[in-house]
């Protein structure tokens, strides 16, 4: 049973000295603390030779009690001292609520934050874009070593496994448009116009732009799920390890499959919104369908329909890179799949757009428009 905290004061050479005694525990101290207070200083010294215990309410009323009186404390055991100099360090207490940031200076830090890191990743990108036309050098180098099977296969889960919700989507899109379309025009009694606006905005943009956002929400993820997946449990390593290129067995499969299937699924999107439009058109504006499709073939130009299968092999090549490059940065723990693949779609999405825009102003400066 630790023995009572005891408390006497003496007078030395060097001045008054506190002699502290017994177990400095919280349940050993009863009246001490009221006693210390009531020490008027200067105290020269605060002897603890003779405690046996000390904890950290004893620690505490230690250094509370010396940093009143403007002692020096003497005798301490190891332990003691360790405790005291503990709480002497957190006797100025730092506040809960830190000194708030001004909003602008806040907002322009997390402006800069989010700069930087979009550039770190488009570097990132840049640089996987750059292996991977290093992989592509080598299989035209080796074409023997091309995993034919694998971007076979590849085929049928980006484009065969999307034909029905593409093929959907588009119907509905080429719905939506001429709707809207001729409820427009119908105010200048340009109705016949909405053939116009369904056949070249279809062909010429949202047929390739709308398979890409949806490809990129179906095959983009599961590129990053897939190959976060396998960096997780570390079979890219093991692939790296028996002398097998993830680039070439893994990225460049699916970058080809996607890159040869966008043209494809880009002009069957683009059919299917004609048919879209042509079905409204025959519904609610009385055009038959085959003086839509005659007005059709004299209204659009072929070049709109370039202009989309040009587009479709980057928006592919965009999608692949994207998917596989943030899937290939998984690392730590299952919850870095989940970010690295919903960063993945919203990269490709971006980038897509982007590149869009890109191809809006370069085909309108060559004169295809």
């Amino acid at each position: 049973m630790n023995k009572a905290a005891s408390l006497a004061e003496e007078q030395s050479d060097g001045g008054s000295v506190l002699r502290l005694s017994g177990s400095l525990a919280i349940a050993s101290l009863h009246d001490l603390p009221d006693r210390l207070d009531a020490v008027q200083g200067p105290v020269g010294t605060i002897d603890l030779s003779d405690v046996d215990h000390m904890d950290t309410i004893g620690a505490w009323t230690v250094h509370r009690t010396a940093k009143r009186l403007g002692s020096e404390i003497s005798g301490a055991r190891p332990d003691a001292q360790k405790l005291i100099d503990t709480v002497s360090a957190l006797d100025d207490p730092v506040s809960i609520h830190p000194d708030s940031v001004p909003a602008l200076r806040r907002v322009v830090g997390q402006i800069g934050e989010a700069v930087s890191a979009a550039g770190s990743t488009m570097f990132g990108l840049l640089g996987f874009f750059g292996a991977t036309l290093v992989a592509a050098w080598s299989l035209i180098r080796h074409p023997s070593r091309l995993r034919v099977n694998a971007v076979v296969q590849r085929f049928e889960v980006v484009g065969v496994s999307a034909l029905g919700i593409i093929g959907l989507m588009s119907f509905l899109i080429g719905i939506v448009i001429a709707q809207q379309g001729s409820v427009q025009l119908r105010q200048f009694g340009m109705e016949m116009l909405t053939i116009n606006l369904v056949g070249r905005l279809t062909f010429r943009e949202l047929g390739v732009l709308m398979t890409a956002i949806m490809v990129a929400g179906r095959s983009g993820s599961a590129f990053a799920a897939q190959l976060g997946t396998m960096k997780l449990t570390e079979e890219i390593d093991a692939m790296r390890t028996i002398g097998v290129s993830p680039m070439e067995a893994l990225v460049l499969p699916r970058t080809l499959a996607v890159i040869i299937m966008m043209p494809l699924l880009g002009f069957y999107a683009s059919i299917l919104s004609v048919l879209g439009g042509a079905f409204l058109c025959a519904v609610a504006l009385d055009i038959p369908p085959i003086t839509f499709f005659q007005r059709l073939r004299e209204v659009v130009p072929i070049t709109d329909l370039w202009v989309g299968l040009i587009k479709a092999p980057v928006f592919g090549l965009i999608i692949a890179i994207s998917g596989c490059f943030q899937g290939m940065q998984v690392k730590g723990n299952a919850e870095e799949v989940g970010l690295r693949t919903t960063a993945a779609v919203v990269q490709a999405i971006f980038l897509v757009i982007v590149i869009d825009a890109f191809f809006a102003v370069f085909f309108t400066w060559v004169g295809w428009n």
